[in-house]
């Protein structure tokens, strides 16, 4: 019969460093009561001897199941790119399930602050593991992590992120510098006495990924003394006659708008707009890879899109709350993702596929 080699691995560092074998096992699920010293020792020891604890026999033999939240939008008739998200953790899914983890996924509305919480305080009732969400309602957000860090519960944010409320990790864009090369795309070999619109769609205008993107939007004209005037339109309500309607009215205050950035993935709607207008003459830049914006950008009614991989960042955050909870390892805090640029060239290879 085979030696347990996982058993005598442990036995042997043990015995080097003159503990336990209960000690040792503290130290690599990275457990509390032992000394700064002893474990130096032992994490030194086990340096030395190259050790890989057996993560899958352990988590078996503990027979303790761990259970992980996922708080975000429902993809809804208004935008379906949620449905990235859902891909990426269907994929982290299958490979830590045979860990004894399971996800158990909380949709809210986008448009409907109460529908968050509601989800949040049902999360709280379950008594989970970890949380992975995307902070859209920032005041909600905010109670929800405070609770989470009182009850001891480690949470991931993705797609955006409060910084101040101190979680495991953020995984997603830089939102400044995504800001500073949408500005970037938009005014190439634009005539500076043109106006540029910047358009900002939901119910969270002030919050602070949207005012990060703005102030990368605004600091590559200023540090590239580009004197376009820059007009700023908030619209709150996310439907398209609403849309529609705070656009006619722009449109009629301004003469000359040129070109147009959309902070968010809903650009189809001011595209939809545009080309009913019959103005596909101006430059239009916006977010994300979603089934509408690509039909505008094969149209060329849309010039460019920005990305930030939204199916890896779901799949990073799950992985984050596994190797912190399962394995015990140090995660890294801000995880950037790569900013990529879509166009109608290059679209056909940047499909988002489920699992």
């Amino acid at each position: 019969m085979e030696k347990d080699t996982t058993y005598f691995g442990v036995k042997e560092i043990a015995r080097r460093a003159n503990v336990s074998i209960a000690t040792v096992d503290r130290v690599i699920h990275n457990r509390t009561g032992v000394s700064e010293k002893t474990k130096k020792k032992i994490n030194e020891i086990i340096k030395e001897l190259d050790y890989q604890p057996n993560i899958l026999a352990s988590r078996l033999a503990s027979k303790n199941i761990i259970i992980l939240a996922v708080l975000i939008p429902r993809v809804s008739v208004e935008t379906d790119f949620w449905d990235a998200p859902l891909y990426g953790i269907q994929r982290a899914e299958k490979e830590i399930k045979p860990y004894g983890i399971q996800i158990r996924t909380f949709f809210f509305d986008l448009n409907d602050e109460n529908s968050f919480e509601t989800q949040a305080n049902l999360i709280l009732e379950k008594g989970v593991n970890g949380v992975l969400l995307s902070p859209s309602f920032i005041a909600q957000s905010i109670r929800f992590t405070e609770e989470c860090r009182r009850l001891k519960i480690p949470f991931v944010f993705i797609d955006s992120n409060i910084p101040e409320q101190h979680s495991l990790a953020y995984i997603g864009p830089h939102l400044f510098k995504s800001g500073y090369l949408g500005a970037k795309l938009l005014t190439y070999r634009k005539e500076k006495e043109s106006k540029i619109l910047v358009v900002n769609i939901s119910k969270e205008i002030e919050n602070y990924n949207y005012l990060q993107i703005e102030e990368g939007f605004r600091s590559y004209l200023q540090e590239n003394q580009l004197s376009f005037e820059v007009i700023r339109a908030d619209i709150k309500d996310t439907d398209y006659l609403s849309v529609a309607r705070n656009l006619t009215q722009v449109f009629s205050e301004n003469e000359n708008i040129e070109a147009i950035f959309v902070t968010n993935s809903r650009v189809f709607s001011v595209a939809t707009f545009l080309e009913n207008k019959h103005r596909k003459n101006i430059s239009l830049v916006g977010y994300d890879f979603l089934k509408e914006n690509i039909q505008h950008l094969n149209t060329g009614t849309i010039d460019f899109l920005i990305c930030h991989k939204p199916e890896e960042q779901a799949y990073r955050a799950i992985m984050v709350l596994y190797q912190t909870l399962v394995r015990g390892q140090q995660v890294e805090k801000t995880q950037y993702m790569p900013i990529d640029i879509i166009t109608k060239e290059n679209q056909e290879f940047y499909q988002i596929l489920p699992v």
